[in-house]
């Protein structure tokens, strides 16, 4: 599915609604009181309905006579959707919660993008390697800000799935996207994150000369440093958890 154009009153609408459910601010199950709503948000009620007509095609929402619009449960919502999936990232509301969806990525990714290399590495073409080759300089280029970073990240891995010429792992952009940038907007402007640029080199050097095992193996390896890049990300969480409680503690007991 196409990723819904964010854009004028509409699609600010879209986003509030959603993150709300998503964030459990509007419950699974709850009535929308759409009068009240749209009050609050300050639109029209046709606007605010065909906002909700977005969510329901992802199916967050119904509507049914003598109940109206409500909220469907978690189990129906189209998790793999990109923007049901962006504005989950986007709008975690702990860290809790922020670290379980990058966790859940990691698997995905473990499972997609393996298999997927060794099929780029007997598929690719000249024009694939000049994509790649292109995002690698990207990534490499010194000076450079996180935002720009992230953006070279996505490039590669978007013309790794490319270079499958298999237009369903293709859509699996769709899917990694999201979740990709979210993360690498993390680890990026964290300190003491790995070098990114020498494990993405070694992927490209399996794809270029055609070998199919030294591809997935070297995309295991990536991987691998990608998890590492989350496991230092957790662990400094969980000390700025601790620290914090600490000082919560501290503060109490001089207060006694």
């Amino acid at each position: 599915m196409t990723p819904y154009a964010r854009r004028g009153v509409h699609g600010q609408t879209v986003e509030v609604l959603a993150r709300r459910i998503l964030g459990g601010e509007i419950a699974e199950g709850a009535t929308l009181d759409l009068v009240a709503l749209q009050s609050e948000l300050d639109v029209s009620l046709t606007a605010l309905r065909e906002s909700l007509k977005v969510l329901a095609a992802k199916g967050m929402v119904d509507a049914r006579q003598r109940r109206g619009t409500f909220v469907r449960p978690r189990a129906e919502w189209n998790l793999l959707d990109a923007d049901v999936l962006r504005w989950q990232f986007e709008g975690a509301s702990t860290s809790e919660s922020d670290r379980a969806l990058l966790h859940n990525l990691a698997e995905v990714r473990a499972i997609i993008e393996p298999a997927a290399v060794r099929l780029a590495a007997q598929r690719r073409t000249d024009a694939d390697l000049v994509a790649l080759d292109g995002a690698l300089d990207a990534m490499g280029e010194e000076g450079g800000d996180a935002a720009h970073a992230v953006e070279a990240d996505l490039a590669f891995h978007r013309a790794l799935l490319a270079a499958t010429h298999n237009e369903l792992l293709e859509r699996m952009e769709m899917v990694i996207e999201s979740g990709l940038a979210h993360r690498d907007r993390i680890v990026h402007s964290a300190p003491h994150s790995e070098d990114p640029v020498p494990a993405h080199r070694a992927v490209l050097d399996a794809v270029r000369e055609r070998d199919p095992q030294a591809a997935e193996a070297a995309m295991r390896a990536l991987l691998d440093q990608a998890g590492r890049d989350l496991d230092r990300l957790d662990d400094a969480e969980d000390s700025a958890t601790d620290s914090t409680a600490d000082s919560e503690e501290t503060e109490g007991s001089r207060s006694q």
